[in-house]
């Protein structure tokens, strides 16, 4: 299926890795120029030169802190023009909420709520101008089906879920311009595996066996890939998602159990 999206301009944060690259290197594939940001330079590097061996659009990479406001200034302007924003950030530490302070809320609430809603208030009247635009925020399927540990995360994640479903809804949607949340699952990602190492020293047992357990809890009996996570996102991307508005996509292998 061609996308229609060919030639369009993205900026894909925190993309040098896991999910978020996923999501650039499809774009990268349906010949989109794509920014990449993220902190790490060296990995950032490498991850470009994969997608310019795709041989279609333009890439190009700013090393920084999307949570920054000089992150986000230096990534906006890399770009000519944004058609396609994809936000993400890395999640906030799991923990009890009793040992937490104000200064790891704000520090949660900024990465993945405000940070977000920043880059969306930079970009959507452009894209709304033009005629189209499309933004994809990469959440977690914690919206959904909250867990006790992930507090920070449950909290600071829902709010821009909340936010995002009156803005999708506002004017800009009869101007080509469509906002959605990707929730996902367990995926196979350097964040699930730490995550599980910290798991596995703690209750004394391997990672793998940590893994495992993760995955007899999907029943797809596995963890999903950055390449079908990236895959789905490009599809919100394309000119045929445009009646796909204020909704929140959940990719978790069938784990969460409700209908709604």
């Amino acid at each position: 299926m061609d996308l229609g999206i060919e030639g369009k301009w993205a900026l894909v944060c925190a993309a040098s890795k896991g999910l978020g690259k996923g999501c650039a290197a499809a774009l990268a594939r349906e010949g989109v120029h794509v920014v990449i940001t993220a902190r790490g330079a060296e990995v950032l590097e490498a991850t470009a030169a994969e997608l310019r061996a795709f041989g279609r659009g333009e890439v190009r990479t700013v090393a920084g802190d999307i949570t920054t406001e000089a992150g986000r200034s230096a990534a906006l302007a890399a770009c000519p023009q944004i058609d396609i924003l994809v936000n993400n950030a890395g999640g906030p530490p799991p923990g009890d909420f009793r040992q937490w302070g104000r200064e790891e809320w704000i520090k949660a609430i900024d990465a993945n709520m405000l940070t977000p809603i920043e880059l969306m208030k930079a970009t959507v009247d452009a894209m709304a101008e033009r005629g189209f635009g499309r933004v994809v925020n990469i959440t977690s399927g914690a919206v959904k089906a909250p867990i006790d540990v992930l507090g920070l995360s449950n909290g600071a994640r829902s709010g821009l879920t909340g936010f995002v479903a009156g803005l999708a809804r506002s004017r800009i949607a009869a101007s080509g311009v469509t906002i959605n949340g990707l929730l996902p699952g367990v995926f196979d990602t350097d964040r699930v595996r730490t995550m599980a190492a910290t798991t596995a020293q703690r209750d004394g047992r391997s990672v793998e066996a940590i893994i495992d357990a993760r995955k007899r809890g999907v029943p797809a009996q596995r963890l999903g890939t950055a390449d079908e996570f990236g895959a789905i996102c490009a599809f919100l991307c394309s000119l045929h998602a445009g009646y796909i508005t204020g909704q929140n996509l959940l990719a978790d292998g069938g784990a969460y159990p409700g209908t709604f």
